[in-house]
C-alpha cells in the first residue's frame, strides 16, 4: 500500500490527474485512522486543521496543533500525523506537485523560487498558527481554493494556480525565517530507511538489511535509529506493519490471515497478539466494530 493512498483515504475533492496534479482531501483522526506513519514524498503538502487537536511531526520536530493551524510540508521532508491523547482532529490535506507551477522555459518564478524549493534549497517555517502575521493571507488562499474546489467551475485550474502563487508569495516574504533543522545527513539516512520500510514492509526485513542501507554495522545502526526515532527499529517496523494491517482490515475484504501475510507477519498467532496489544482488541473485533 502506498503511503499516499493510506494518508488520503477520505477523498472529498479530487481532480488530480497527469495534467493537473492537485488534490484536496478531508481526513479525521481517529475516525479514519489513528496515525499516518512517518514518511516522505516528492509532493508538496499543506495540512489545514479544521477541528480538534493533534500532533504533527516535521523533520522530527513535534508540532501540537489545533483548529485553524496550518502546517506546510515541502517535498522531501519527513512528516507524520497522529492522534494526541484522547482528542480527535479533522484536517484538510492539500497535496500537489510543484512542477504544475513551473514553466518549461524556466522563467524567473521557476528559476528563483520553484526549482530551489523542489530541490530543497529553500526553506521556510512549517507551522503557522492563527496569531502568525502571515496567517490571514495564507488562510485566505486556502479558503479560496476550498470554494473553487466545491464546484470545479470551468477554468478552475487557473484559479487554483493563482491562489497557489499567492500562497508562495506570502511564504517568501522578508523575515520569514525557518527554525533550525536536525542534522542533514542523519535525516537523509532516516529517509532512506523509512522509504525502504514503506516499500518493503510486507517482506522479511532484518536489522542487517536496514543497516546496509546507510552503511552502518548492526550495532551502530540500532543505536542510530533509537537515538533519532525514540524506538528500536524492530518496534518501529512492527508498529508500521500493524498500522497498515488496521487500514487493510477496514478497506478490504481479505481474510485476517491474508492481511497478516500481506503486512509482513508470517505467524498469525503472533500477529493477533501484537494487534491486540496495540489496539486493545483482536483484528476480528476491530473490523466488526468499524
Amino acid at each position: 500500500m502506498n503511503i499516499l493512498e493510506y494518508e488520503n483515504t477520505q477523498e472529498i475533492k479530487s481532480h488530480g490527474h497527469g495534467n493537473f496534479p492537485f488534490n484536496i482531501y478531508l481526513c479525521s483522526i481517529p475516525l479514519d485512522f489513528s496515525i499516518v506513519p512517518l514518511h516522505w514524498h516528492n509532493d508538496m503538502e499543506i495540512i489545514y486543521i479544521k477541528k480538534g487537536r493533534g500532533k504533527i511531526t516535521v523533520d522530527l520536530m513535534p508540532l501540537f496543533v489545533s483548529g485553524g493551524d496550518i502546517v506546510i510540508v515541502p517535498p522531501g521532508q519527513l512528516h507524520s500525523i497522529e492522534q494526541l491523547e484522547h482528542y480527535s482532529m479533522e484536517y484538510e490535506n492539500i497535496i500537489f506537485q510543484l512542477s504544475m507551477l513551473t514553466c518549461a522555459q524556466n522563467d524567473d518564478c521557476t528559476e528563483k523560487f520553484l526549482l530551489p524549493l523542489i530541490q530543497g534549497q529553500v526553506l521556510f517555517p512549517n507551522y503557522f498558527p492563527p496569531d502568525s502575521p502571515l496567517y490571514p493571507a495564507l488562510s485566505s488562499c486556502l479558503g479560496a481554493m476550498d470554494e473553487i474546489c466545491k464546484t470545479f467551475p470551468n477554468g478552475y485550474q487557473l484559479a487554483v494556480k493563482g491562489q497557489l502563487f499567492s500562497f508562495f508569495y506570502t511564504l517568501i516574504s522578508p523575515g520569514n525565517v525557518p527554525p533550525p533543522r536536525h542534522n542533514h545527513k542523519s535525516l537523509d539516512r532516516l529517509k532512506e530507511i523509512l522509504k525502504y520500510v514503506e516499500i518493503n514492509y510486507n517482506e522479511k526485513i532484518s536489522i542487517s538489511d536496514a543497516a546496509g542501507i546507510c552503511g552502518f554495522s548492526n550495532s551502530h545502526f540500532m543505536k542510530f535509529f533509537k537515538n533519532n526515532m525514540g524506538v528500536s527499529f524492530t518496534d518501529y517496523l512492527n508498529e508500521y506493519r500493524l498500522t497498515m494491517a488496521a487500514r487493510l482490515l477496514l478497506s478490504s475484504s481479505d481474510s485476517i490471515a491474508a492481511i497478516a501475510g500481506e503486512t509482513g507477519f508470517d505467524n498469525l498467532s503472533y500477529f493477533n497478539r501484537r494487534f491486540k496489544k496495540k489496539y486493545g482488541c483482536t483484528p476480528f473485533t476491530f473490523r466488526a466494530g468499524n
